[in-house]
């Protein structure tokens, strides 16, 4: 099925503008029509666009164009656009929307022909689009969310499959105390790019799935992502129980009983859901093991359709799968007893005509081990015949830990490959910097991101002109901090001298130090605090000081993580690191852009191997910040010598005790003995020569190789094209 006859059959108010002339839409209808394509996320022209119609309010609301044009009447914004001499710059946008949907010489045209009648289906429980859109909760959303905008980008016959969650992840804020509390609120539908998906017959798709206490039925929403489709399901209807109104609520939420019942809804519902869009994929992508059911209802599908048997069905639907693992540690892996499985799956199983045994073998190591739960990871890789890790090293972690499922083949030979995370450019590269980029590339170079050559006039760039760029981001970041900070006092109800205090924290001269992830005990936000006294040296040294910026939220069922924010938060607190440590409250898409596009120096110290990739850094490179990073996830097939910092050596203690002790020892080295005099070291024009340097380094050798542009180009050669029938190309080791 091609791309054009995957539209609904209704058109919704962006797709009528699309088809009208540039002249006969309103200002209003064509600022509407790009606020419900999440297009307008990855172009700064129409993001200033927004943004200039009315500064604090484009603020206050979360960067949220829909919720900023509904308090706007027609009228009004017209007066405003006059007053503003916008006109132009609203034609313009809407212009570049209307011949980017319907631009036909795409990447994906050109390389990817046989997925345009086989389009791929990404299966996803969280997408990280854009913080106005808030159903992700950390790095797996903003893969997945950078992964669906660069196949847009690239023109790929695409749609996506998620959960629509009214309450989305938690919004984190910090008590008197230090100690994270959750807040969970309610998302207005009518302030996101959402619409009723339209199926075949005319009418808003809903899906029903049975199970052996009752049916689950959920509605389909569909969010515009450029030239790609995004279906989330949503189990708030009619005819549910009140239970299973909320189950979509809360993402990573409930106990086992929730997690599956959402699993089968993203898994079995998305598939049901495509088939009454009338969309019949070529690929099934399944980004973790959270969607593995997908693959049964398309094998229960395929039979019922065709005729074929289980095993019959079985081995096509694996051999049109791909499975992409990102989860290095055995116990981060879902499990279901027995109970769960025949519950949730039994009417399913029933019509699938194999017994419960059978069907807990498909998600065993062990197929006859009575004792051994279900799970969704195994079989991910028992239905799917191209799985990947996400990095080279997490590619040897993955093969190792899923050997004995193949106990016949030698660990070398597992078939698990690697396919580098990468993150969206377009998304994350600062406006001044891609300014700076434009003046100085070749011309054609933002759509050639993903070749190496491309890069290469960084070197070119007057170091002075970089430097100034990233200083003015770094101002821009400082500026953002202070305004966070500041409003978590006030919050608090804390005294106007500790706002005020806020309000004149940091200093754009010195050093800045950035540390933003989840905080999992395993990520140690803590290594640089454990030797405070040698930290503090560094913190208040009269020549050659650093400062921090720390934020991140730990889940809410993890009393260890809650006690490392606590105790990065409390520094503050401490009078040798105060106004020079900074904790940012909730952690999201918006604070992560300031972030990596305003430090100097990007910290990332997880115990190796347990760094699947990491994307973050990535981001950073794009923006001239560089990485200090323990070896492990993309940083180990990243790091020259002359690009960044490495923690480490590359090897790992057995004990956690050591482990942690040496490499805290390393990270202190590093600091005084080469980061620190590197920065520091001016020439007599005031620039840090070698400094600047390495940032050119680091952008020109992996700027391109990290980008998603180049990641999804991999998944297309190396798992699309093959599981859609195209030419085979195995994936690296």
């Amino acid at each position: 099925m091609s791309q054009t006859e995957i539209e609904p059959v209704e058109m919704s108010l962006p797709q009528r503008l699309a088809s009208a002339g540039v002249g006969s839409a309103t200002p209003y209808d064509k600022c509407l029509a790009l606020a419900n394509n999440l297009w307008w996320s990855w172009q700064p022209e129409v993001i200033n666009l927004f943004r200039d119609l009315d500064p604090i309010r484009w603020r206050q609301l979360d960067h949220n164009p829909i919720a900023l044009l509904a308090e706007f009447t027609p009228e009004r914004l017209e007066m405003r656009a006059a007053e503003l001499v916008l006109y132009s710059r609203i034609n313009y946008a809407y212009r570049r929307l209307k011949e980017y949907l319907s631009n036909i010489q795409t990447w994906g045209s050109t390389h990817a022909g046989v997925l345009g009648s086989k389009p791929v289906a990404y299966f996803s429980a969280e997408f990280g689009m854009h913080e106005s859109a808030p159903i992700y909760s950390g790095g797996l959303g903003v893969l997945s969310g950078d992964h669906v905008k660069t196949a847009s980008d690239l023109g790929l016959p695409f749609v996506a499959v998620g959960l629509f969650y009214d309450q989305g992840y938690f919004k984190q804020h910090l008590d008197h105390e230090g100690y994270q509390q959750q807040e969970y609120l309610d998302t207005k539908v009518e302030n996101l790019p959402m619409s009723p998906a339209i199926g075949l017959d005319g009418q808003p798709v809903h899906v029903t799935i049975e199970t052996r206490t009752g049916q689950l039925v959920a509605k389909v929403w569909l969010m515009r992502v450029g030239r790609v489709h995004l279906y989330l399901l949503d189990s708030d209807v009619d005819g549910n129980s009140p239970e299973d109104r909320e189950l979509t609520s809360r993402l990573y939420g409930g106990d086992h009983r929730t997690r599956i019942r959402q699993e089968l809804v993203l898994g079995v519902g998305g598939v049901r859901a495509l088939k009454a869009l009338g969309i019949t994929p070529g690929v099934f992508h399944l980004n973790e093991g959270h969607s593995s059911f997908a693959t049964l209802e398309a094998i229960r599908d395929m039979m019922e359709s065709d005729g074929l048997s289980f095993d019959e069905a079985l081995r096509d639907i694996a051999q049109h799968t791909v499975f992409t693992t990102h989860t290095p540690v055995p116990a981060g892996h879902d499990r279901f007893d027995a109970g769960l499985i025949e519950e949730h799956l039994g009417p399913l199983r029933d019509r699938l005509g194999i017994s419960l045994d059978q069907l807990m073998g498909l998600g065993r190591v062990e197929p006859h081990n009575g004792g051994e739960t279900f799970c969704m990871t195994v079989l991910a890789l028992k239905l799917s015949r191209r799985a990947n890790a996400v990095s080279s090293l997490h590619g040897h972690v993955s093969r190792r830990m899923w050997a004995h499922l193949w106990p016949w083949r030698v660990e070398e030979e597992i078939p698990i490959g690697h396919i580098t995370n990468g993150v969206h450019v377009p998304s994350w590269l600062a406006w001044q910097m891609q300014q700076l980029y434009d003046r100085n590339f070749p011309v054609d170079w933002f759509k050639r991101m993903y070749e190496a050559d491309a890069w290469q006039g960084i070197h070119h760039v007057d170091p002075g002109e970089l430097w100034e760029t990233h200083y003015a981001l770094k101002n821009l970041l400082l500026s953002f901090v202070r305004r966070r900070v500041s409003r978590q006092c006030r919050r608090r109800g804390e005294s106007d001298e500790v706002v005020e205090a806020a309000r004149n924290m940091l200093d754009p001269h010195v050093l800045t130090i950035g540390f933003a992830r989840r905080f999992a005990t395993y990520k140690r936000a803590d290594l640089i605090l454990s030797d405070l006294d040698r930290l503090s040296d560094l913190v208040n040294d009269s020549q050659r000081p650093i400062q921090m910026i720390f934020a991140g939220k730990a889940h809410p069922a993890d009393e260890p993580g809650k006690q490392l924010v606590k105790k990065i938060a409390n520094l503050r607190h401490d009078p040798r690191f105060a106004g020079r440590v900074a904790f940012i409250e909730d952690y999201d898409i918006n604070v992560c852009r300031h972030m990596v596009q305003g430090v100097d120096v990007w910290l990332n110290n997880p115990r190796r191997p347990l760094e699947a990739s990491g994307t973050s850094g990535q981001k950073v490179v794009l923006n001239g910040g560089l990485n200090l990073s323990v070896l492990d996830g993309w940083w180990a097939e990243a790091y020259d010598g002359n690009n960044g910092f490495a923690i480490g050596k590359g090897t790992s203690h057995v004990s956690d005790e050591v482990n942690d002790r040496r490499d805290g020892a390393d990270l202190y080295r590093l600091l005084e003995d080469q980061v620190i005099p590197l920065y520091y070291d001016h020439d007599i024009d005031g620039l840090p020569r070698h400094w600047i340097k390495m940032m050119m380094n680091s952008i020109a050798s992996l700027a391109w190789r990290f980008s998603a542009h180049r990641m999804v180009i991999d998944y297309v050669r190396s798992a699309y094209l093959p599981a859609a029938g195209g030419l085979s190309c195995d994936m690296d080791r």
